[in-house]
């Protein structure tokens, strides 16, 4: 069994290189909405990104087989990942894309809630719950100034943040899963490939069901995001996210998750001319601090 530990520097700065790559995701798939739908865009990025990963274990010769005891669990991430993703399609057609960011990232709290009860390495002191809260809470306050008055129905925007939670319970669940059974110890890119393979066949599939059409007219813009979201985001980010898993405590890591909606908006602000608010400034030092209080260590 690998023994995992705290994050030094080489994981810190992965991590917040990730969290932007994960932050202007969002924006990705904004420029490129107009061609593609949000439900086929994750489901192709999906694809060609597991097609990037075959490559990748042909070309090092990494060990991969479909068989064995990765294949329950692999299937089951794979599912719970592309549910994740359905999850959020669905819900940001009833919420704002505010909300979704807020209670998407609450799964770093499901994630640290079970992992607390279920491995003993992953318990959480009370200054490190005290950091999980006080970002979360810096989360909050960022986005807050989007829960003003909304024209859409209350009814509507319950629907839409209930998807967003349960796209949270789905992540966290996607991570306890590859911790508790044997993807812990397999090659990322077998971890990888189970659920990309998983979210494309099944969101491309509930695409087509609904009749988008693949054959849309794609422009630069299209092209350039879908190049981003599939090699960068889908293939690259999460390969590096799966070699880290292995070697660094998940509930140290998941923290850096609060970072990603943060960079979002800032992504915004640079590229779309979004305005920031003074709360934004002050939900980002809480964030900041409370993933200091997460990885504090005592000497």
């Amino acid at each position: 069994m690998t023994i995992r530990k705290s994050l030094d520097g080489n994981a810190i700065g992965l991590m917040l290189l990730l969290c932007l790559c994960w932050g202007l995701q969002q924006v990705a798939v904004k420029m490129a909405a107009h061609a593609i739908s949000s439900t086929l865009q994750l489901g192709l990025r999906s694809g060609i990104a597991a097609v990037l990963v075959l490559a990748l274990i042909s070309l090092r010769k990494i060990p991969f087989t479909l068989t064995g005891p990765h294949l329950r669990p692999g299937l089951l991430a794979g599912l719970l990942f592309a549910g994740e993703f359905l999850a959020v399609s669905y819900g940001l057609n009833f919420t704002t894309a505010s909300h979704m960011s807020v209670f998407l990232y609450t799964a770093p709290i499901f994630t640290v809630l079970a992992l607390h009860w279920l491995i003993p390495a992953e318990r959480l002191q009370a200054r490190q719950w005290l950091g999980i809260l006080m970002a979360f809470g810096g989360v909050a306050i960022a986005f807050s100034g989007a829960f003003g008055n909304n024209p859409r129905a209350m009814h509507d925007m319950l629907i839409g943040d209930s998807f967003g939670i349960l796209a949270a319970l789905l992540w966290a669940s996607t991570t306890v899963v590859i911790r508790k059974s044997s993807l812990s110890e397999a090659e990322p890119t077998t971890t990888l490939f189970y659920q990309l393979a998983g979210a494309a066949v099944a969101l491309t599939a509930i695409a087509f069901a609904q009749g988008d059409n693949v054959l849309a007219a794609w422009d630069q813009a299209a092209w350039i995001s879908m190049l981003f979201q599939s090699v960068v985001v889908a293939f690259a980010s999460y390969l590096a996210w799966f070699w880290l898993m292995r070697r660094y405590l998940a509930s140290r890591l998941s923290a850096f998750s609060f970072l990603t909606p943060l960079f979002g908006v800032a992504a915004g602000v640079v590229l779309m001319n979004d305005v920031v608010s003074p709360r934004f400034a002050i939900g980002a030092l809480m964030v900041l601090s409370g993933i200091v209080l997460v990885n504090f260590r005592k000497n």
